[in-house]
C-alpha cells in the first residue's frame, strides 16, 4: 500500500485554476468512478494499466485525504492477464467536493462537461485526453489527436477550444455504430494541439506525453 504524506504545504483540494488539480480532474471526470453509499461507505476511484500507475501516486500526493493504490491481474478482452492499477478515496467531503464541481455518482458518459467555475482549460483537457483521447500516427505517417466521447457538452467545448489553438472547425456528430463522438486532427493541427497541451512540465501520461523518440511514423498510438 502506498505512502501519504499529510505534513505537506495545505492546498485546496480540487482549486481548479490549479494546473494539477485541473488536470486531475480532467482526468477522473473522463476515466473515474463515484460510487454511493452512505457515510464513508462509498468512494472515489479510478482503475488504470499499471504502466501508468505513476499518474495515481500524483493524484495521492494531491489528495489531502487518506487514498490507497492496489494492483490487480484480470482477464480483458484484449488479454488474458491485464495488471492494472487502482486508486481509491473514501472520505465523503472529497466525494462531496467533486461531485458539486461536476462527477456524477454512477454511469457519467453522457453527463460530464466542463466546470462551470473557473479552471485551466489546456489541462482539464490534457486530463480528458490522457483519460479518453489518442495520439500517434497514422499508417501512412500521419500525426493526430483524438477524442472519443458520449458526452455533447465536453465534444462541442473540445471542439470549440482545439479551433481556437489550431483554427481547425469540426462539427460533432455521433457515430452511428456507438452513438459517441469522435474527434480526430490530423497533421500539423495534431502536432499544434499536442504541444499546446502537452507543455513541458506539465501533468501528464508519460506515455502519452510528446516526445522526439516517440513521435515518430510507424510507433504505436498512445491511447
Amino acid at each position: 500500500m502506498a505512502e501519504q504524506d499529510f505534513s505537506a504545504p495545505a492546498r485546496r483540494f480540487m482549486d481548479l485554476e490549479d494546473p494539477e488539480y485541473a488536470y486531475m480532474f480532467g482526468f477522473l471526470q473522463a476515466d473515474g468512478h463515484l460510487h454511493q453509499g452512505t457515510g464513508q461507505k462509498g468512494c472515489l476511484s479510478v482503475e488504470i494499466s499499471a504502466r501508468d500507475a505513476h499518474i495515481l501516486h500524483e493524484f495521492q500526493r494531491l489528495t489531502p485525504y487518506y487514498s490507497s493504490i492496489r494492483e490487480r491481474i484480470r482477464a480483458t478482452n484484449f488479454a488474458k492477464q491485464h495488471r492494472s492499477a487502482i486508486w481509491t478515496v473514501r472520505s465523503l467531503e472529497a466525494r462531496t467536493i467533486v461531485n458539486e464541481l461536476g462527477i456524477p455518482y454512477g454511469k457519467k458518459s453522457l453527463l460530464i462537461r466542463p466546470p462551470l467555475v473557473d479552471f485551466r482549460r489546456r489541462d482539464y483537457l490534457r486530463g480528458i485526453i490522457d483519460a479518453d483521447g489518442s495520439l500517434g500516427w497514422t499508417a501512412e505517417g500521419l500525426p493526430y489527436l483524438s477524442l472519443t466521447s458520449a458526452s455533447t457538452g465536453l465534444t462541442e467545448y473540445m471542439c470549440h477550444y482545439a479551433k481556437k489553438v489550431t483554427g481547425a472547425e469540426r462539427v460533432p456528430r455521433r457515430n452511428t455504430r456507438d452513438q459517441v463522438y469522435v474527434l480526430t486532427y490530423f497533421k500539423e493541427h495534431a502536432q499544434r494541439l499536442a504541444e499546446h497541451l502537452y507543455y513541458p512540465g506539465s501533468l501528464a501520461l508519460d506515455h502519452k506525453r510528446p516526445t522526439p523518440h516517440r513521435s515518430r511514423p510507424g510507433s504505436a498510438p498512445r491511447t
